[in-house]
């Protein structure tokens, strides 16, 4: 398949089922910090252990998607029960009367995270050829983020209605794009990547690019605090609520439009300069979250991280399946997200901790420095494969 052709429908189709399922996420995800401190009365180290609690959990679940998901003849089954449970648990927050129902609430989403994520990024991967993979993942992460555009808008719109102060019904709203996303779930086409011949499992290439680039991931990911420290550390500097879900709407929109051409760029010119440079994006609205002395510069730090999801997140995808043998992507896909997701649970509650006894600027200090120790590791450690380099630009 060349750039010029379209993309296959199971592709497009797997975009719109995110789209649906972002806008109803998204469009809780700035809601719920403020629902749990405004709402609830809980502290600011409450969120960062809510946030951890909740990817820390699904951590494990993701290595062991990946080796089922290497192991099935098919994946459809385990996307279709992974978003289901998703749809049902995000609405339910809206009813918590504590923070806790919160934290067991958003530890259930994250399961359905885990179970969905590596079989769709399967079924992705083996849709197109090698050198069309950034430009379907892109096409994917934008679709989500463009979700993740509506999502927060939703969110002005009912806070525009409600006020301040009835964060409650907006829970109820989103039962609306999760229910969208199921019904084209049920249509999802059923797709068989492996023949009747015994499985035998391959262990994963330690001691390569795939070994260095987890490195990376935990590196940087232990300095990577939940996005909803940003959304507070706005708060924090004086914008209101309904300013702060505005503000989360424009990051989203940068990274909506950036991120389908980012990822054919990295077919082009390689995954690892890209990726590189969207960590040192990182490390500059870090740095710019910890100097900031008002909300002005919020706006702008905001529409530039962004930027750098769109060079990290469906790129960082792709790059995980260049690295590895073909017969190992699913478990090398679950335990690089699973690295993630131990890390992040320390992020979270580190900066949870440092908000509260030393600075609300000091969890962005912290991730400033991780993100470049991070993108010096990666131009110096991680070398793609030969084959992958070719495949890459086929």
């Amino acid at each position: 398949m060349s750039s010029r052709e379209p993309l296959p429908p199971l592709v497009k189709r797997l975009g719109w089922v995110s789209f649906f399922n972002d806008a109803a996420g998204e469009l809780l995800y700035p809601v719920i910090p403020l629902f749990l401190t405004i709402t609830l009365g809980a502290p600011v180290a409450v969120v960062g252990l809510v946030e951890g609690l909740a990817d820390g959990v699904a951590t494990g679940l993701k290595a062991l998607a990946g080796y089922i998901a290497d192991r099935a003849r098919e994946h459809r089954r385990m996307v279709q029960f992974g978003y289901a449970i998703g749809a049902v648990a995000k609405p339910l927050i809206g009813l918590a009367p504590a923070w806790g129902f919160v934290a067991g609430l958003r530890v259930a989403d994250r399961v359905g995270k885990a179970v969905r994520g590596v079989p769709r990024d399967l079924m992705i991967t083996e849709a197109v050829p090698p050198g069309d993979r950034g430009r379907a993942f892109g096409f994917h992460r934008a679709m989500d983020s463009a979700g993740a555009v509506v999502g927060p808008l939703v969110a002005v719109a009912g806070v525009m209605l409600l006020g301040e102060g009835r964060l409650r019904p907006l829970f109820a709203v989103a039962v609306i794009p999760s229910a969208a996303a199921l019904l084209l779930l049920r249509r999802l086409p059923r797709t068989t990547r492996r023949s009747d011949k015994k499985w035998e499992p391959t262990p994963l290439p330690w001691r390569g690019p795939y070994g260095a680039f987890l490195v990376v991931t935990a590196v940087f990911s232990l300095v990577n605090s939940s996005d909803a420290f940003l959304l507070l550390r706005g708060k924090n500097l004086g914008l209101s609520v309904l300013q702060v879900i505005l503000a989360y709407a424009i990051y989203n929109v940068l990274y909506t439009a950036l991120s389908y051409p980012a990822g054919v760029r990295s077919d082009r010119v390689g995954r690892i300069a890209l990726y590189g440079l969207g960590l040192v994006v990182f490390a500059v609205v870090y740095g710019g979250f910890a100097l900031a002395g008002s909300s002005a510069p919020v706006w702008p730090l905001l529409a530039l991280y962004g930027v750098y999801m769109a060079f990290t997140d469906g790129i960082g995808r792709a790059l995980v399946v260049d690295l590895v043998p073909a017969d190992v992507r699913g478990k090398a896909l679950g335990v690089h997200q699973a690295v993630t997701g131990a890390c992040v649970l320390v992020a979270g509650v580190t900066a949870g901790i440092l908000w509260e006894t030393v600075s609300p600027r000091a969890p962005f200090a912290l991730g400033a420095v991780g993100a470049i120790l991070a993108a010096v590791l990666l131009v110096t450690t991680v070398r793609p494969p030969v084959g992958a380099a070719s495949e890459s630009t086929a």
